[in-house]
Order: structure tokens, then C-alpha cells, then sequence
């Protein structure tokens, strides 16, 4: 008779209970890790501040809260959390979920309710997209609501996949080099905004999600807009990050590693004055010799995959 102890369907299971644990766990140390290094690299929260985290309801905002809070009580920097969420007034908008997960939480929160719903729909019409208006009423209201508040940071949930889009955004549609930086000063001169998943794949955060099962809120506004751009090039880049894996990262990297001498923005290097001076210069011509490697051709993904794990 066999046991359970000797049931290979058990034994399959445990196995297989076991190496999700393991995953889960290492998700959560790169997550964190993540979180950590972008906050350090670009200050963004300092011993006294009160950070603003901004709550969508969405599984980014609901991410960038559970991991700030546990650094937080890791940090020997003390600082403040207030979660502060926009009621916009969407029709079917679950006003309870917010409010119940952030006090099961403890966090000190804020709801803010204002009628941008009506605004929005009102103005634009039918069928066009309603970001530009929505985020500008939202960005608004939630600037007001940090100096009320006396928060000194604004705590954003993009993440690494929204800055490569954002990119590739303004590169496709308004024919200039401009992302969506880790940290900035607001529109008004008032705030830094911040954005502590800088370094985060949008993967990694739909798995942390799932495990951690936050009540996700659905977005009826854009969220349910699929002729966005924003959600093209998003579709895109995956299909690059499914063929070629890496891709994404190479390009979210080489946002910081700008070299003015090899572009053409001519405030920003003195093309019109530059003169050939007799010294060599490391950063000259050679560049174009690594660029041949964008010449051969793409290897196949299992012997990229093969590399990586190797």
C-alpha cells in the first residue's frame, strides 16, 4: 500500500510547492533590491520626508506602497507614508476597496474626491483618446492635495516598461529624445515627483501582484482605450522582449549612458565650434566600430537563453 509520504503525485506537488516559494522569494529580494538602488542612486527619499504615494488602484500603485512600506521599517532613514488615492467619480467605481486595504494595512491615507470623470467625457469627444486631459486635471488636484498635505515627495507607480515606452513615445510621435525621468521637480516648482519602480519590469509586478493579491481596480477611462498608442508600442516592445530577451533593458539602459559628441542636439554639445585639436580623444570615431555589432545577425533565443544560463 503506498503512503502518502511515498505518493508520487504528493511528492510532485511538495516539489512543486517548494520551487514556487523559491521564486516568490527571489522576486521579492530583486524587487526590493530594485526599489532600494533606484531610491539611493537618485536620493529620492531623505531622513523627515513625508512621501506621497499615490494610489490608482492599479497593480503598479499597490506594488510601489507594499515594498515602500517594508523598506520603511528596514530604512535607518525615518520617513512618512501617506497614501492618497483620487476618487474621480468613474461610474461602478468601488469607493470601499482603497479605503479598507490601506486601514488593513495601517497606512495613514487621504481620498481625495473630485468629478474629473464628467470633466473629461464632457470635453473630449467620443471615440478620441482622453489621457492628455485627464492626466493634466489629475496631476492638478494631486499637486494641491500634496501641499495640503505637507508631503515633500509625490510617489508615482511607473515603471521601467512605462520610461522605454515614454521614450519610444516621444521618439515615434513627437520627433524628440525625452522619457519619463526617476525623479523631477512638479510643473509648479513646488515638489520633487518620484518614481521608485524606475528599475522594476512590468512582469515582475503582475507576478508580485498575483502573489500578494491585491484588489486591483479596474481603470474605466484609458485603461480601456486599446487603439492608445501607448498601448501599441507597450505590445511591442513585449514581442521584442520575447524574441530577443534583454532588449528592453538595453534600451531602458542606454537612457543613461548619453553621449552628446555621438547625437545631434547641438545645445547640448558644440558641434558648430569644434575643432580638430591633435590630441586623441577616447570618446571620437571609435564608437562606430562597436556599432558594427548591430550589423550581424540577430542569434536565435535559445542560445540566448543557453548564454544567460551559463
Amino acid at each position: 500500500m503506498t503512503t502518502i509520504e511515498h505518493d508520487p503525485v504528493v511528492a510532485d506537488e511538495a516539489t512543486k510547492a517548494k520551487k514556487a516559494a523559491l521564486e516568490i522569494n527571489k522576486l521579492s529580494k530583486r524587487l526590493h533590491r530594485q526599489v532600494g538602488q533606484a531610491i539611493g542612486d537618485y536620493n529620492m527619499i531623505e531622513a523627515g520626508d513625508k512621501v506621497m504615494v499615490c494610489m490608482s488602484g492599479g497593480k503598479d500603485s499597490y506594488a510601489m506602497l507594499d515594498i515602500l512600506i517594508n523598506l520603511r521599517e528596514r530604512s535607518p532613514a525615518k520617513f512618512e507614508l501617506i497614501a492618497v488615492n483620487l476618487d474621480q467619480k468613474q461610474p461602478g467605481f468601488p469607493e470601499h476597496v482603497l479605503p479598507e486595504y490601506l486601514k488593513s494595512r495601517g497606512v495613514a491615507f487621504h481620498i481625495e474626491e473630485q468629478d474629473t470623470y464628467s470633466t473629461v467625457t464632457r470635453v473630449i469627444p467620443q471615440g478620441k483618446t482622453l489621457c492628455s486631459l485627464c492626466s493634466r486635471l489629475r496631476r492638478a488636484i494631486l499637486y494641491r492635495v500634496a501641499g495640503e498635505l505637507g508631503a515633500t515627495k509625490i510617489a508615482l507607480g511607473h515603471h521601467r516598461d512605462d520610461i522605454v515606452v515614454t521614450l519610444l513615445l516621444n521618439m515615434f510621435f513627437q520627433g524628440r529624445m525625452k522619457g519619463m525621468p526617476p525623479k523631477l521637480m512638479s510643473d509648479n516648482g513646488e515638489h520633487i515627483v518620484i518614481r521608485p519602480l524606475a528599475y522594476v519590469a512590468e512582469t515582475d509586478l503582475e507576478r508580485w501582484a498575483q502573489h500578494r493579491e491585491f484588489p486591483i481596480i479596474p481603470c474605466s477611462l484609458c485603461g480601456s482605450q486599446e487603439n492608445l498608442q501607448r498601448v501599441q508600442v507597450k505590445k511591442m516592445i513585449r514581442e521584442w522582449e520575447r524574441q530577443y530577451p534583454g532588449r528592453v533593458d538595453n534600451m531602458f539602459n542606454a537612457m543613461g549612458k548619453l553621449v552628446p559628441s555621438h547625437m545631434m542636439d547641438r545645445n547640448l554639445f558644440p558641434f558648430t565650434t569644434l575643432q580638430a585639436t591633435g590630441v586623441a580623444d577616447p570618446n571620437g570615431d571609435r564608437a562606430f566600430d562597436e556599432a558594427d555589432e548591430g550589423c550581424a545577425t540577430p542569434e536565435p533565443q535559445s542560445v540566448i537563453q543557453l548564454r544567460r544560463e551559463h
